[in-house]
């Protein structure tokens, strides 16, 4: 089942309760064993998917949503799995995919199937898919093809190591940048300092988290910020027009992905805490 987000403005994000607001920008329930689900934004055109294959490989879905022949016909992804050891076959090639292991699916990949290696410690795959106007090659994105960088500090507990996947320098794609980062021990705060993308519209999917554990990930304009209340394999869609950062109750990381004008990692308007409300 794939669900539609519709677009909202500052203005009416401003007057959401917290359930409206869960209802517009989060999805809850993307990973069910042995299904595929889905979230189909407005902004950006952007779908997500989490697909958790069982004993069988589960393939991409052909949603309304695109009007295409193929998920893939006019589009790119970029793939992480958050699970178990699993493969991606595409178009005859097989891809071994461990856990936060990457890759990408350039635009007419036809035949893409997901499968779990032990269907009793399933994979557990996110797909973030954008619209694409130039065929690029699929890859899977071996740890010495990313861009790691330390951030943060301890003293100010945001200490965290982000890795690049998808980016500008490393592995092309038409329009998505694609990567996740991992929030050290001892620390809480994610993507400080805040900042917007006014060019472009991210989405974050937080995991490893324990199931007590809760992530408040903080949203909106910076003179009328709302929060929304995480917890494990949950999807964040963010405006562009919305900052975003966040601080958890215990561990996790969180993929981030990115589709709009353009794929510069740095292209972002940093909003200081101070000149919040």
């Amino acid at each position: 089942m794939i669900t539609t987000k519709y677009a909202h403005s500052p203005g009416h994000v401003a007057t959401m309760t917290s359930r409206q607001l869960r209802d517009a920008f989060l999805g809850e329930d993307l990973f069910r064993p042995g299904e595929v689900h889905g979230l189909y934004s407005h902004h950006d055109r952007i779908l997500a998917l989490g697909i958790v294959p069982l004993a069988e490989p589960l393939g991409l879905p052909v949603p309304d949503q695109i009007r295409a022949e193929h998920l893939l016909q006019r589009r790119e992804a970029g793939v992480i799995n958050v699970g178990g050891p699993g493969v991606v076959s595409a178009d005859g090639q097989a891809y071994k995919l461990g856990h936060t292991s990457t890759m990408y699916l350039g635009r007419g990949a036809s035949e893409v199937s997901f499968a779990s290696s032990d269907p009793t410690d399933p994979a557990a795959f996110y797909v973030f898919t954008a619209t694409s106007h130039q065929v690029l090659p699929t890859a899977l994105i071996e740890p010495e093809m990313m861009n790691v960088v330390e951030l943060g500090s301890q003293d100010g507990a945001n200490r965290r190591t982000l890795h690049q996947c998808i980016y500008e320098g490393g592995t092309r794609s038409s329009q998505i940048a694609f990567g996740y980062t991992k929030v050290h021990a001892g620390s809480s705060w994610n993507t400080m300092p805040a900042h917007t993308h006014d060019r472009r519209t991210e989405s974050y999917l937080y995991f490893d988290l324990a199931p007590d554990d809760r992530v408040f990930h903080i949203m909106g304009e910076p003179l009328e910020t709302r929060h929304l209340i995480v917890a494990d394999r949950q999807l964040v869609v963010s405006p562009s027009w919305s900052l975003h950062f966040g601080s958890g109750t215990g561990p996790y990381t969180f993929v981030w992905a990115t589709a709009g004008e353009n794929t510069t990692y740095n292209d972002m308007d940093s909003v200081h805490v101070t000149d919040m409300l």
